[in-house]
């Protein structure tokens, strides 16, 4: 899969869409069904005026059982930290709250906060 500017692309394992976030899925997306499991992913982006500091960010992806997803629709994608710890520990917040299907009844901003 080609990742167009992406400096570091950290994908974790699928986890399927559960049944309550499928639901709710259903009513913001218009063709879902190919869509069976959430991607999540740590990326990172070179700091201003640097060659050698990252910002990472975690952002989900809808994907089909294979991993295959459009890179240019993301799901949510959290803000920049300076933190790499901090970007996978949030990363392993929405793991849970996936495995849980609950990750659509989560206000995902107010969760990293």
């Amino acid at each position: 899969m080609n990742y167009p500017n992406y400096q570091d692309f950290y994908q974790k394992a699928l986890i399927p869409i559960g049944s309550s976030d499928r639901a709710s899925f259903s009513r913001l997306e218009p063709n879902p069904s190919f869509k069976t499991h959430w991607l999540i992913a740590l990326q990172g982006e070179l700091a201003p005026n640097s060659n050698e500091f990252y910002h990472w960010k975690v952002t989900i992806y809808p994907s089909n059982s294979e991993g295959s997803f459009k890179w240019n629709t993301t799901f949510y994608s959290s803000p920049l930290v300076n933190s790499f710890n901090k970007a996978i520990e949030w990363a392993r917040t929405f793991e849970t709250y996936s495995k849980n299907d609950q990750l659509l009844s989560t206000n995902l901003q107010e969760k990293i906060s």
